[in-house]
């Protein structure tokens, strides 16, 4: 029995998440991903490879931390 494949936009939808974002995981090896033509397809099954990821974006470095921020470099 052959297993259901979907689109990227399908993906997204599941994930909740853009097409761009379930291409950047593809890119980045994170999700698997076969190519026909122009169009990537995502195995069903293979959702569950990212769907406990963290999402957004890591948090900024505190202040007092050693992390110099972009605005304290600019100020140099």
């Amino acid at each position: 029995m052959s297993e259901r494949t979907i689109t990227t936009e399908e993906a997204a939808g599941r994930l909740g998440v853009t097409a761009t974002r379930v291409r950047a995981m593809i890119a980045a090896g994170r999700l698997p991903a076969h190519k026909f033509g122009p169009v990537y397809m995502i195995l069903e099954s293979d959702l569950q490879l990212v769907k406990n990821r963290k999402t957004g974006r890591p948090p900024k470095p505190k202040p007092g931390t050693g992390a110099v921020t972009k605005r304290e470099r600019e100020k140099k």
